[in-house]
């Protein structure tokens, strides 16, 4: 095997000097470090730079994994949801006409840049405008621990459906004819077992990672052997697994990997044309159409009986371009159908789009909570059983997140306090579990402003016990709990001392350390399980 192309990237201590800056100054102003890729990549096109060998390796490589990983997260039963499929199948095809024929009257009317598109590619373009960003909206829900929250299913769900469209594109136009033993590829299926049975074997270390790298390249070369894109064969082997325990703790181990790889596919963009002012000013022409994007993905979530805030905050995650816009662009380039001018600018709308939505983001439940009659008065009548205002039926005592160590303190507060303790949590799977268990459940959201001013009206909670992942998501609770003028008693969880103050300063009572407090805890439940040991006498000290 060559290994030059690492002898390059290790020359290249420049690059990845100038990414990690502006990706470190992009996070700084609370934007995914992937927009200061991509200024990396304008930066060093604006000196002269061009990609070279080792970028398009890492790019390539950073695709793979792309679709592996998004192979990976298929789940069947989300796609079997009208609100998800018919929206995504709605959504891209009244984009891309209603895009694709705007565009192409301008180009008709001879507006400058334009001018030299006909209807296809006016087509082409829209449907690279149409997709929405999987590594920045993944990104977004993970730090406010909202994965597992109704919107955020649905809006990853809408996610994924986009990319197996962008994946049908790419296989398409690879242009590569099917050899005769791609009939072969059928027996991927009954090897399922075996990659299972590996996949248990390999631990939760650097041999789970190593297996992951083995399935994605290892699908993509035999694909690419038989004829086929080899990007599809990373998708179906991450398929094929995806129903097991272990294929998100895959997921999340091999995120990092595909994240830093992707670094050369940013910055590639970066670099792959000349970037003039005129391609500037186009992109940022485009970017305000983003917000149209969000408008019907809202129509139509509330359409298919969705509640105003569930669409709105799916849909604010949603309102960005995508990553996979400049694969297909990319592809059109490479193709010969679209001047590589158009990536730039679709770079530069991706870009600005994402600094847009990280904004929307940050304040999405303070958007909703100060516009809810709005938003209310927008919404269907009909309600999804899974997506209907939170009653906890009398309750004086919520543990808000039942993960371990919510169940814990569910369970030691039910044998002191009984039925007068509920416990309420995003992931339907959790809460169907912790309900056979016969636990007191309830599956909602607790950022959900609705739920807290029912909640106040009934005037039986006293206490609020917060176990959620991270600080992002207990100090949206208890932002919601402080609009909804909540008088009975907060307790938090921190993971690190540096969290404890911005809780306290939030609205929390008390705050438990639980990395802290770990220790005196198992002393305690030793001491509780445990005979105590033999009085022993103190051992003299040596004298001197």
């Amino acid at each position: 095997m060559d290994f030059e192309w690492i002898a390059i990237a290790l020359g290249d201590v420049a690059w990845i000097s100038i990414a990690f800056v502006l990706g470190l100054l992009s996070k700084t102003f609370r934007l995914p470090p992937l927009v200061g890729f991509l200024a990396a990549g304008f930066v060093l096109n604006l000196h002269g730079i061009a990609s070279g060998e080792m970028l398009h390796r890492l790019s390539d490589l950073g695709i793979t994994l792309l679709l592996f990983i998004v192979g990976l997260k298929l789940n069947l039963r989300t796609f079997a949801r009208p609100q998800v499929w018919a929206v995504t199948g709605l959504h891209m095809s009244i984009t891309v006409v209603v895009f694709g024929v705007a565009i192409y009257a301008l180009a008709y009317l001879g507006t400058p840049f334009l001018s030299d598109l006909d209807l296809s590619r006016a087509l082409l373009i829209a449907f690279a405008l149409s997709f929405s960003s999987t590594v920045f909206v993944v990104k977004v829900l993970e730090e406010k621990g909202e994965m597992a929250s109704l919107h955020g299913r649905i809006a990853v769900g809408i996610l994924i459906v986009q990319d197996l469209a962008a994946v049908v594109f790419i296989a398409i136009s690879a242009e590569m004819q099917p050899t005769f033993w791609v009939l072969l590829l059928l027996l991927l299926i009954p090897l399922r077992p075996l990659l299972i049975f590996i996949l248990q074997r390999v631990g939760h270390g650097e041999l789970l990672v190593l297996y992951g790298f083995l399935l994605a390249l290892g699908g993509a070369e035999v694909f690419e052997l038989v004829g086929l894109k080899g990007d599809l064969g990373a998708l179906l082997l991450g398929v094929l697994i995806a129903n097991h325990k272990k294929a998100s703790e895959m997921a999340k181990t091999m995120l990092g990997f595909k994240d830093l790889f992707l670094l050369g596919f940013f910055l590639s963009v970066g670099m792959s044309g000349h970037l003039t002012m005129e391609a500037v000013l186009l992109g940022a022409a485009i970017t305000p159409f983003v917000f149209l994007k969000s408008a019907l993905f809202f129509g139509l979530l509330t359409g298919f009986k969705l509640r105003g805030r569930t669409s709105l905050l799916a849909s604010l995650n949603l309102t960005n371009y995508s990553e996979f816009g400049l694969i297909v662009t990319a592809v059109g380039v490479a193709s010969g159908w679209i001047d590589s001018y158009w990536l730039i600018v679709i770079a530069v709308a991706l870009s600005l789009s994402c600094a847009i939505s990280a904004g929307l983001n940050v304040t999405a439940h303070q958007i909703y909570t100060r516009y809810s009659m709005l938003w209310k008065r927008l919404q269907r009548s009909e309600r999804l059983a899974d997506d209907r205002p939170l009653d906890i039926g009398g309750a004086a005592i919520a543990i808000i997140g039942m993960g371990r160590v919510g169940t814990g303190a569910y369970d030691n507060m039910h044998q002191q306090y009984g039925w007068a303790v509920v416990g309420v949590d995003i992931d339907p799977v959790k809460v169907r579990h912790q309900q056979s268990t016969g636990r007191n459940v309830l599956l909602g959201d607790p950022s959900d402003a609705d739920f807290w001013d029912r909640v106040q009206e009934a005037h039986t909670l006293e206490l609020v016990m917060l176990a959620l992942p991270n600080l992002a998501a207990n100090l949206a609770v208890l932002d919601e709990l402080k609009a909804s003028s909540f008088s009975g008693q907060v307790a938090a969880t921190a993971r690190f001392e540096d969290e404890i103050e911005p809780l306290k300063q939030a609205g929390a009572s008390t705050v438990f350390n639980v990395y802290a407090e770990a220790g005196s805890g198992f002393a305690a439940h030793v001491a509780s399980q445990a005979p105590a040991p033999a009085e022993r006498k103190q051992p003299s000290q040596p004298s001197h």
